[in-house]
């Protein structure tokens, strides 16, 4: 098999087993990838990139770019790549590749490989043993409150006989506002607590942009997207303490999720630079 196209998921170390990036792989049988394709390992110079065959139809160039407008086509390809790199990932340290990244062939990935040996090697070393842990908090909406009872416009009833002056009315919803201000300013300081403490705790973190609830479908505001880089071992310490703080502001809701991959720590962008590789489109984590 050395023809055709190559998607690439993760670069793994050859620890010279009979068959390179073994533990990866025996984690990977029976799940394919993002054409539905088996994965297998390439191995050159110490490295050995995950790696499946795709159709030219969907995968060329041309067609990837078109593909990549298509947002469920999108988001199914990304989820496929994610479960090979996660389940890669579970028990061995795995670099995430960018997604969409195609090799033309296996020279195509032995070029991605020599093009990015020290560096794959270094982050290797940097991040053997250490998992990606995300922590998301956001600011749930206060409940709706109901207009003040006589407020202007507001019909008259046995116990409201009269509306309130319009002054009454404006200093009343003033209060309100001021009221909301400090709940918000209450949240963006817990928020800054959750991750100086969990910073704390990680050897390294990452703080993405806010989600965008268009994209996410969470009407709360997001005041924390970040990532935390942290030991294995220590994970279910890490995991405790996230629940401990999610207690402390009730108008802030902590979601934890891993652990994963470490995609926000590997820096991987330079692999769409190899020569014979076709145009990449690189996605957050």
């Amino acid at each position: 098999m050395t023809d055709g196209l190559r998607y690439a998921y993760a670069v793994v170390r050859d620890t010279g087993a009979p068959e390179a990036g073994l533990d990866a792989l025996t984690a990977l049988e029976g799940v394919t990838g993002v054409a539905d394709e088996s994965v297998y390992a390439l191995r050159h110079l110490g490295l050995a990139v995950l790696a499946g065959a795709v159709p030219a139809e969907d995968y060329d160039e041309g067609p990837l770019r078109e593909r990549l407008e298509d947002m469920a086509w999108l988001e199914k390809m990304a989820r496929a790549h994610q479960r090979v790199v996660d389940t890669a990932g579970a028990e061995s340290c795995v670099l995430p590749v960018r997604l969409a990244t195609v090799c033309h062939g296996d020279e195509g990935l032995r070029r991605m490989l020599a093009t990015g040996r020290e560096r794959f090697a270094s982050a290797l070393d940097r991040l053997e043993g250490r998992v990606e842990w995300g922590v998301k908090a956001y600011a749930t909406q206060p409940a709706a409150e109901e207009p003040p009872a006589g407020a202007p416009g507001t019909p008259s009833t046995p116990d409201s006989p009269g509306a309130m002056s319009g002054r009454d009315y404006l200093r009343r919803r003033k209060a309100q506002r001021q009221a909301a201000e400090r709940r918000w300013g209450d949240t963006e300081e817990g928020a800054r607590l959750v991750h100086d403490t969990l910073s704390g705790l990680a050897e390294q973190s990452r703080l993405h942009p806010p989600q965008d609830p268009r994209l996410s479908g969470i009407s709360d505001r997001n005041v924390l997207n970040a990532a935390y880089l942290v030991r294995r071992e220590d994970s279910a310490d890490f995991a405790e303490r996230v629940g401990e703080l999610a207690g402390r502001t009730p108008a802030l809701r902590v979601e934890l999720t891993g652990p994963w991959a470490p995609y926000s720590f590997t820096a991987m962008d330079e692999t769409s630079d190899s020569e014979g590789e076709t145009e990449s489109a690189g996605a957050d984590g």
